[in-house]
């Protein structure tokens, strides 16, 4: 019996329907949420300060060769690379739909007095909220591209090249499809934490996983038992796509260039069969 049945979980419909991915702008969840953020034992929800000093020098001078540029920062979280960007002089507008991250990204600007750049800050869903335009990058990383059903991430990659300049440049980073296989198909597990990411009570959590086929997503539910006796349940969906798959979405926008590299340069931390990135171009007028 799957333990969604067993707690008696309400049907969800299909995998992209009703709450598909964990809260992440519940107030409560998004202030656990900026803990794990803001933690340097792991690479869970941000990667370590020194691993963002490598990508960012990857992003000034791998792809805006150094020129000082407009810049979109798409599920920017705490503000880690933002910040960084304008310190070198770029001007950065993070989006994110996480009130304590972006809170948190606020804190950090009004106090932070280094850099010639500018930084600004909007809390929002990137699936609807207003973008702005001019940018010479729009980026999107960390694999947030997988969390959304295919036709959202099209949409939202057709809205960042409307947001980018003619000539602009759009990165992407995607977990690739054997990581998103794998955590469909890993086997149910459990853990006690006496505070954690779904609750700040004692508690249990017991997660089940599911991969589908013909769809090529995963699924991982996670139900939270408290020490008060309270169940809730949650759900993440991902997406995988194949390279082939993932460099036809931006052909379909009207991008050009389009790359498919593996992530952060030949020296990242980052392992290729778990990362890859996206780089492409809008088209410049003749």
């Amino acid at each position: 019996m799957p333990l969604s049945d067993l707690f008696n979980q309400p049907a969800t419909g299909g995998p992209w329907e009703g709450k598909y991915k964990i809260p992440w702008d519940e107030p409560g969840f998004s202030r656990r949420m900026l803990r794990e953020h803001l933690s340097q034992e792991h690479d869970l929800a941000s990667r370590r300060q020194t691993t963002i000093d490598c990508h960012v020098a990857y992003i000034h001078e791998g792809i805006l060769k150094g020129r000082t540029s407009r810049i979109l920062d798409l599920g920017c979280g705490p503000g880690f690379y933002a910040r960084r960007l304008a310190a070198l002089g770029h001007a950065v507008h993070g989006i994110d739909f996480s009130p304590a991250s972006i809170e948190y990204a606020e804190k950090l600007r009004t106090e932070d007095v280094a850099g010639a750049g500018q930084l600004d800050y909007a809390l929002g869903d990137m699936r609807s909220v207003d973008y702005g335009d001019g940018y010479d990058l729009a980026m999107m990383i960390f694999g947030e591209f997988c969390a959304f059903p295919p036709e959202t991430a099209a949409a939202i990659l057709s809205r960042m090249k409307e947001a980018v300049v003619d000539g602009g440049q759009i990165l992407i980073e995607a977990v690739t499809h054997d990581v998103v296989k794998q955590s469909g198909q890993a086997a149910p597990s459990w853990y006690r934490s006496e505070r954690g990411l779904f609750s700040d009570r004692p508690h249990v959590c017991l997660i089940e996983n599911e991969w589908d086929e013909a769809d090529e997503l995963a699924i991982s539910r996670f139900h939270v038992i408290e020490d008060t006796g309270g169940v809730a349940h949650f759900r993440n969906t991902l997406q995988a796509y194949s390279d082939d798959a993932f460099r036809k979405m931006p052909e379909k926008a009207g991008l050009v260039e389009i790359e498919i590299r593996p992530p952060w340069g030949q020296d990242s931390r980052e392992r290729a069969d778990e990362q890859l990135m996206l780089c492409a171009r809008k088209p410049a007028r003749s």
